[in-house]
């Protein structure tokens, strides 16, 4: 199964990089819930992590525990683990998570879940005193997704009236692959998402570590 280990206890989940997103949810028992919104975008959990999550209003690189990716000559990397306090050495999960494919592609992924006695996706029409977790906008519509105590849904903007019982696949919005552009049919706070749009400019330092994670070999 693409959804390799689940740990209710200790709340962590581990799977394979082309994992659906919505495969990650039918996956886990109620009361828990992953660092992304219940919709299915390219590449499943590894293209998501490649990419630095979607729409989070939280920091997403603390919610991957740990990782194995290969890089581009195929050598392949281990980092970090199962649980929070796991870093030895490097650590190459946190540099990892965003890199949009330059150092390498995800082939197994640790990530945290969170418990949550209530949750839902809403259209975002009315902003309360506590912003969801979760934020974006696609083809024109602003939309939500919020797990918690259900007094912080109602804090957060979350009316019945609102909800959103279907599942979400943008998928098919991005035939050529999910990047980032000027334009295109999604956006969050961080990017906006173009179908075939290309990565973010890397810095020189990134671009040695891929250099010195790969042999030297760009």
């Amino acid at each position: 199964m693409p959804v390799l280990e689940l740990n209710a206890d200790d709340q962590y989940l581990v799977a394979r990089g082309d994992t659906p997103l919505l495969e990650v949810y039918r996956a886990l028992p109620a009361g828990l819930f992953p660092p992304f919104p219940p919709l299915e975008l390219p590449a499943g959990v590894g293209g998501l992590v490649e990419r630095g999550g979607f729409a989070q209003t939280f920091f997403f690189p603390a919610e991957v525990l740990g990782l194995t990716f290969e890089t581009p000559a195929g050598h392949r990397v281990v980092a970090g683990g199962r649980v929070v306090k796991n870093v030895q050495g490097y650590d190459l999960v946190r540099p990892f998570v965003g890199s949009f494919g330059l150092l390498g592609k995800a082939v197994e992924v640790v990530l945290r879940l969170r418990p949550g006695r209530a949750a839902a996706l809403w259209r975002y029409v009315e902003e309360g005193p506590l912003r969801p977790r979760f934020v974006w906008e696609a083809e024109g519509e602003r939309l939500a997704f919020h797990f918690g105590h259900p007094r912080e849904l109602e804090r957060a903007g979350y009316r019945e009236a609102l909800r959103i019982e279907d599942e979400l696949d943008y998928t098919p919005l991005f035939p050529n692959g999910m990047g980032v552009g000027r334009e295109g049919p999604v956006k969050d706070d961080r990017f906006v998402w173009a179908d075939g749009g290309v990565a973010p400019e890397p810095s020189p330092a990134f671009v040695r570590l891929a250099r010195a994670l790969d042999g030297g070999r760009a």
